[in-house]
């Protein structure tokens, strides 16, 4: 919905994700978030800091030579949060392979949806409703999405310039609307 929206205001856009923005990232993503086996923390940790740096490399950098505005569903801090706060991770480590994958390349800005756990994992729940596939990381038990949440509001705190905390409650237009006020006044600002 963001990326239509600049569209039409007449930003070039590339939208993406990760783990999955590019071919190799869509393996990887399969592999990781598909597997039936258990996944060594590490392993994961590793996983996606390759994806990331294919992700930089391949997609990220060219695009932001030429020109366009970036929207990536998850980037680095997907990793201080899940894999160092939820996994355990010292902070330093992940700051390392992070620094590694990206070469430093951080956002301008970061939008954090914020939702009460419990109202999070109901709308992960209710996928099965919806045919959305869960995947394994949907699985996790409420107290590591209590760590990763901490982890998040933890880097917002550190980093103000950079992160908006979105309020997630809401309908689907409730939440669009705060992003593009977010987003509108942070371009008007630019």
């Amino acid at each position: 919905m963001l990326a239509s929206e600049l569209r039409l205001r007449g930003f070039d856009v590339l939208p993406t994700m990760e783990p999955g923005g590019t071919p190799l990232g869509r393996r990887l993503r399969a592999a990781f978030l598909e597997t039936e086996e258990n996944v060594a923390p590490l392993a994961e940790l590793l996983l996606f800091a390759a994806d990331r740096a294919q992700h930089v490399n391949f997609l990220v950098k060219p695009a932001l030579e030429a020109g366009k505005i970036i929207i990536s569903d998850r980037y680095a801090d997907a990793t201080a949060a899940y894999q160092g706060a939820g996994r355990g991770f010292s902070e330093s480590a992940v700051s390392q392979i992070i620094e590694f994958a990206t070469g430093g390349l951080k956002p301008d800005l970061t939008l954090f949806f914020d939702l009460p756990i419990e109202q999070a994992l109901r709308r992960t729940n209710s996928r099965d409703d919806t045919g959305e596939r869960k995947n394994r990381m949907d699985k996790e038990a409420g107290e590591f999405y209590e760590r990763v949440r901490d982890g998040y509001l933890k880097i917002a705190g550190g980093e103000p310039n950079r992160f908006r905390i979105v309020d997630a409650n809401g309908s689907t237009d409730e939440v669009k609307t705060r992003v593009m006020k977010i987003v509108s006044e942070f371009l008007d600002e630019s």
